[in-house]
């Protein structure tokens, strides 16, 4: 026995503390345990008789990263005063830093608690043995740094050489020389190669999720033991896909870094992604990718522009405002941002106040949005007018293909399910027959396969049918388009009329003028031509939604011969609105006629100036409705007619001419008179016979 081993310390209990430090030396170095364990009996031979052992920290690591509660619980007894002596292996058990390590010394040497490992035992109050135990301590913790730092070297050189992989992403696996290839399973190759085809065709990653949640395709993943199992996708999935560079053939370690932190004085792991110029390693074509490299690059830049950041314009969304994330103030050189207002949230506006939120500076312009975006809608059709049968022939291909695409996709969910309902139907034939516990297991996997199969059939008919409903392209169905891509334009989705905006102009530099009071806008062409627009501004209290010329003819004419309450009415009838889209009411026509100074309706005007409709017009001169209605619609009669589902309206003074005289005269000599006058016309009466 060690004479620095007293009475007072054998009255008291001897803790053994026990540690490793991952789980798989937990699991694999089982000798060490064995050893750690076996300290027991050299407490024993020492002159304990009650020994603790704390094991709780079995898969911790003691560099003080890392909450041990077995050795908390440990300094917590020593402070305590039960603690005669703590036991382990090898000091570094204990810890591996020198704040836990020092605390745990200095504790000991208060409550006068020996330490003893394997070869020997330290007294803390000691002055030579606190001085061994410090330079033990110091000498831990730059063994702890020295491997790692060894091992990491080793690690970082080998992922130099793209020699190291850790985990294969989904769709490949690790070969025996540490390189990547492709699964054999075809499913999954197509599946994640449809992930990048629908990317390249849409052009946003949240659209390329809703594509296939819309057809409810599933796509793979990994188990924690490399198996492959379908489930329905996320945007973390996609994302993932998108942006591995391993998809792209490429070698990449070193992505990300973990940087640790204190909350509330305990340690929290985590992970930052770095830019790539900071990557350790990165080597294009080492293996096969589901893309080549510079296709991989592309998606890359896709992606980022959709991140509305800097000069990016961000990814297109719902919004009416066709230059969002384009225009760019020519006096502070800031991004123009868009606000809208109304009660349905439709009137735009773009401003600019970077400057005053930032710098406190005075705003610089603002404007409303709706004739600028006019302007830049027919610019950027005068550009594209050209190519829109060849634009329409090739969205329709592409309409196409992606039915296609789905179908293909259905097929091969629907060989999977097969081959798998056909392995339940070989389990369940392999089963005993008595053993109803099994059989009864088998047999409904087997009916959940058989459905899952009937399921995907159904599907895929339905699909079939879709698909046979699209014709094929025709060019001369598209000889018209281009005419008409203007009458197309207004109908169109925003999303898809910002991404082919997007496409041609780079930005738009936009300015005031003062003087003429007009919106001055500098595009910048992707080509490089710059073209200049001058839009003039809305005057205060003018409205951006106008009323429709056509309405506003309509109600000067109809003012003739009607009151407001018939011509409202009819502007209803017609299916004519409001600038507001709203129905006309009789007040609504009144404050039209007065802001256009059109009269009022009179009866003593209408009699005065001789305006009279279609009916009292055919009395007038003798004829039926219908014969002067036809007349009219041949051009031989003047009339008016603004709406189509309202009256004819006529001048008297029209009315009074020798076109008119003539038109009458024919009109009457053309009728036909029985040969007989009834009155002298017989009945044939049967009645006696």
């Amino acid at each position: 026995m060690s004479d620095k081993i007293r009475v007072q310390h054998l009255d008291r209990k001897a803790v053994l503390y026990v540690r490793q430090s991952s789980a798989y030396q937990v699991s694999h170095n089982l000798e060490s345990q064995k050893l750690q364990y076996a300290m027991q009996d050299r407490l024993r031979q020492l002159g304990w008789k009650e020994i603790e052992v704390i094991d709780e920290d079995l898969g911790c690591s003691a560099a003080g990263t890392e909450t041990r509660t077995g050795f908390e619980r440990m300094v917590a007894e020593v402070c305590l005063g039960r603690v005669g002596a703590v036991a382990a292996r090898e000091v570094s058990r204990f810890a591996r830093n020198s704040r836990e390590w020092q605390r745990l010394v200095e504790v000991c040497r208060v409550v006068d608690t020996v330490l003893i490992d394997q070869e020997t035992v330290y007294a803390p109050r000691l002055s030579n043995d606190r001085l061994l135990l410090g330079l033990k301590g110091s000498l831990n913790e730059y063994e702890l740094d020295l491997l790692r730092q060894r091992s990491l070297e080793a690690r970082r050189e080998k992922a130099r050489r793209g020699e190291l992989v850790i985990i294969a992403p989904v769709g490949y696996r690790k070969t025996e020389d540490q390189r990547l290839e492709k699964v054999p399973d075809l499913r999954v190759q197509e599946a994640i190669g449809s992930v990048f085809r629908q990317f390249l065709a849409i052009g946003s990653v949240r659209q390329t999720l809703l594509w296939f949640l819309e057809h409810d395709l599933l796509l793979p993943a990994c188990t924690p033991r490399g198996e492959i199992h379908w489930k329905r996708p996320s945007y973390g999935t996609i994302h993932q896909i998108l942006t591995n560079p391993a998809y792209g053939g490429a070698y990449a370690y070193g992505k990300t870094e973990c940087t640790v932190h204190y909350e509330a004085g305990e340690p929290r792991k985590r992970d930052r992604r770095k830019p790539r110029d900071q990557w350790l390693s990165l080597i294009p074509n080492a293996h096969d990718g589901y893309v080549d490299w510079d296709e991989f690059e592309r998606i890359q830049r896709a992606i980022r522009a959709n991140v509305r950041m800097g000069a990016h314009a961000g990814a297109p969304k719902n919004g009416e405002a066709l230059a969002t994330g384009l225009l760019r103030c020519r006096r502070c050189a800031s991004k123009l941002t868009v606000h809208y207002t109304g009660s349905r949230h439709d009137a735009l506006r773009y401003s600019c106040h970077r400057a005053w939120l930032d710098k406190g500076l005075p705003r610089c312009i603002a404007f409303g949005g709706t004739r600028v975006d006019a302007a830049i809608a027919q610019a950027v059709l005068r550009v594209v007018q050209p190519a829109a049968i060849e634009a329409a022939i090739v969205a329709r291909e592409e309409e196409a293909h992606k039915h296609d695409e789905a179908l293909t996709a259905l097929q091969r969910d629907l060989q999977a399910a097969r081959y798998n309902a056909h392995r339940a139907q070989k389990q369940y034939d392999t089963a005993d027959p008595e053993n109803r516990l099994v059989a009864d297991e088998l047999e409904r996997r087997w009916n959940d396969a058989l459905l899952r199969v009937e399921e995907l059939e159904s599907r895929i008919e339905q699909r079939s049918h879709v698909s046979g409903q699209i014709p094929p392209v025709q060019p001369d169905e598209f000889n018209d388009l281009a005419a008409a891509l203007e009458l197309i334009w207004p109908q169109a989705d925003a999303r898809l009329k910002k991404r082919i905006v997007r496409t041609l102009i780079h930005e738009v530099v936009v300015d005031l003028d003062d003087a003429t009071s007009e919106i001055v806008l500098v595009i910048h062409w992707k080509g490089g031509v710059h073209t200049e627009i001058r839009v003039p501004r809305r005057r205060r209290g003018q409205c951006a939604t106008q009323t429709s010329p056509e309405a506003i003819d309509a109600v000067r004419l109809l003012a003739r011969i009607c009151p407001d309450l018939v011509i409202a009415s009819m502007l209803n009838r017609n299916g004519l609105r409001t600038g507001r889209g709203n129905f006309w009411t009789q007040e609504r026509v009144t404050a039209l006629r007065s802001h256009h100074r059109i009269p009022v309706y009179s009866s003593e005007r209408r009699a005065a100036e001789g305006w009279i409709n279609l009916t009292e017009a055919s009395a007038l001169i003798g004829v039926s409705p219908k014969t002067l209605r036809l007349a009219v619609e041949r051009g031989e009669i003047a009339a008016e007619h603004p709406l189509s589902l309202g009256p004819w309206i006529f001048s008297r003074d029209s009315l009074n001419t020798r076109a008119v005289n003539e038109f009458v005269a024919r009109t009457r000599a053309r009728r036909t008179y029985p040969t007989i006058p009834p009155a002298q016309q017989g009945s044939l009466d049967l009645s006696t016979t």
